[in-house]
């Protein structure tokens, strides 16, 4: 291939990274023919290179036209008009260049005026996109300006760095995300471990039989997602229930639970220093005996004397969540007396009643074998919690919290990333610690989790996992349609970032404020991509590249219903099918199997 095929222009100016060039009056056409394949000159978003003898600098395209024209010119062109009209301008981004045969990210040295600039061609391209390692990338899609280049990512930065998955409603975000954790399953590698938060059920079938899927509501206990209360933090287990607390009865309650969990240490004889537990520490402890223990407490009656109790007119059970009655303070103020030391909480006492009965709770208060007796003891510790999650023969484990009280779903949340983050970082140097079996965590409508400025359990330790996760084997990826609501310092920990179709302009500011600063022009693409096309920018990739997405077969279950097709059909509805309506929504089902298995 002649080299004057594929010359268009020269530098005109250099200013850092930026390179201002002007079009050849020999190009006839911006969209010349090289060797049987049309090429479009100045796309935003393309690439040309600047040859310096050995190296050769990319550059992607960022700027065309008027835009592209460096301001001391425009006066000239301004006096000279008919001279210069017809001259055309670009501006490019130099990213990376290529020596012999090996392409690196940013350059050893600049153009000066009067360097040639060339189309890069699809040969050139291959150099750039290639010298992935097989073991470490995986294919995503196809490079969009060649549908002949596949699209890769470097495994290891992605996940070691973090990475975001950004874009509007039906951008194809749910997509991107099962051909990501698609690709790494193909790797077929025996200690991957991927763990999905899934706020709506809607990967619960995309991965077969590589992922197993825990739901709060299912009949198969196997599978079913269970929280023990005692494994929560003391403020979040605390804001379980509706009852307010004054600061000083919140550390009397504090001190409660820091006794019943040494009692609970000692009936499990789990080996722990007593001075170390703590209202956080994950010990199991029995809810029931210590709402028993404190609800007697504010009920008891005292004669004349205030220090001998009245004997019980009805034995309670704690069990049955039923308190000890005793005779009530006589009113005209006679014996018998009211406890002189109640804390005046049975307000909060009830609300913990009220909780325990609701089978909504259910995962929280009676999970399963994690359920500890009135003494502590339990049958299942949290060691076969985290290898139901993270330690089991298949490389991803989805949590569905879909079926989980909206009122909790985010402490919920952030429970279970505590519970998983914590163990992976104390155990950091064992066998089966974050560094020796490092861990993908995936966050669904990562903005619910990460509201900037909000001080919750799911923040703070997603800020965490950003900040110092890599050190100890823990990546991230956020999906979120929302960018503009997540913390900022959590997405500039995102070392690639995936932006998909987005037609918010907030959305898109934030965008442009987490990727390299030369190439923000490129974010004013996204309005115009395809559904499933996006810009990759960052430390996965060796060039920023718009890449169009594989297809998933098996689609997640995030398709809104077909209005015009559902309508068109043919329902015969009758009084049965709302009689079952009306049954699944008293039984909180989804499904009638559900009840049945229930009663």
């Amino acid at each position: 291939m002649g080299k004057y095929q594929t010359e268009i222009g020269n530098v005109i100016s250099v200013s850092g990274n930026n390179v201002t060039i002007q079009l050849s009056d020999s190009v006839k056409s911006n969209s010349p023919i090289i060797d049987g394949i049309v090429y479009r000159i100045g796309q935003i978003g393309s690439f040309l290179k600047i040859p310096l003898g050995y190296t050769i600098l990319f550059g992607i395209v960022t700027k065309i036209g008027a835009a592209a024209i460096p301001e001391n010119i425009i006066e000239t062109i301004k006096s000279n008009y008919d001279v210069l009209a017809n001259q055309q301008w670009l501006s490019i981004t130099l990213i990376g260049e290529q020596i012999g045969s090996r392409f690196e990210r940013g350059i050893s040295q600049s153009p000066t005026t009067g360097d040639a600039v060339h189309i890069v061609t699809l040969s050139d391209l291959e150099y750039v996109y290639g010298g992935y390692s097989e073991q470490a990338s995986i294919n995503i899609g196809n490079i969009s300006v060649s549908e002949s280049l596949n699209a890769y990512l470097h495994l290891d930065k992605l996940i070691s760095r973090h990475f975001a998955i950004l874009g509007s409603t039906g951008s194809g975000k749910s997509n991107a995300v099962g051909i990501i954790l698609n690709a790494i399953i193909e790797k077929k590698f025996p200690c991957a471990r991927i763990f999905l938060i899934d706020p709506h059920g809607e990967y619960n079938s995309v991965f077969g039989n590589n992922s197993t899927v825990f739901r709060v509501n299912t009949s198969k206990d196997s599978e079913r997602l269970y929280i023990p209360y005692w494994a929560l933090s003391f403020s979040e287990f605390v804001n379980l229930f509706d009852g307010n607390l004054n600061d000083q009865n919140r550390e009397y309650f504090r001190t409660k639970v820091v006794e019943a969990k040494m009692k609970g240490a000692r009936s499990n004889g789990i080996s722990i220093d007593p001075l170390m537990i703590t209202a956080d520490s994950p010990i199991p402890f029995s809810l029931k005996q210590l709402w028993f223990d404190l609800i007697d407490f504010e009920h008891q009656t005292f004669l004349k004397d205030r220090i001998t109790k009245t004997n019980l007119t009805t034995v309670g059970s704690a069990d049955d969540l039923l308190a000890n009655e005793y005779p009530p303070a006589n009113a005209g103020g006679g014996e018998p007396f009211l406890n002189p030391n109640k804390k005046n909480i049975s307000n909060f006492l009830d609300s913990i009643s009220s909780r325990l009965k609701d089978t909504r709770y259910d995962f929280l208060f009676k999970p399963g074998g994690y359920t500890p007796a009135l003494e502590g003891k339990v049958e299942k510790d949290l060691s076969e919690l985290l290898i139901s999650w993270v330690g089991n023969e298949r490389p991803i484990t989805i949590l569905d919290i879909s079926d989980v009280p909206s009122e909790i779903m985010m402490s919920v949340a952030g429970t279970l990333l505590n519970i998983t983050y914590e163990a992976l970082f104390w155990g950091q140097e064992s066998p089966v610690g974050g560094r020796t079996q490092p861990l993908l965590i995936v966050l669904e409508e990562a903005h619910n989790y990460l509201r900037s400025g909000e001080n919750s359990i799911s923040s703070r330790t997603v800020q965490r996992i950003a900040k110092e996760g890599r050190k100890y084997g823990v990546g991230l990826l956020l999906v979120t349609q929302r960018p503009s609501e997540l913390d900022e310092t959590v997405l500039s920990q995102c070392g690639t970032i995936i932006a998909l179709r987005m037609n918010n302009s907030k959305d898109r500011s934030y965008v442009a404020a987490a990727i390299q600063d030369e190439l923000r022009a490129i974010v004013d693409l996204l309005p115009s991509l395809r559904t499933g096309e996006g810009i990759i920018s960052g430390e996965g990739v060796s060039i920023p590249s718009r890449v169009k997405f594989y297809k998933l077969s098996n689609a997640p279950k995030s398709t809104d219903p077909e209005v015009t097709k559902e309508w068109s059909k043919s329902h015969i509805l009758s009084e049965k099918d709302y009689n079952l309506l009306v049954s699944l929504w008293r039984n909180k089902k989804f499904e009638m199997e559900e009840i049945n298995n229930g009663e």
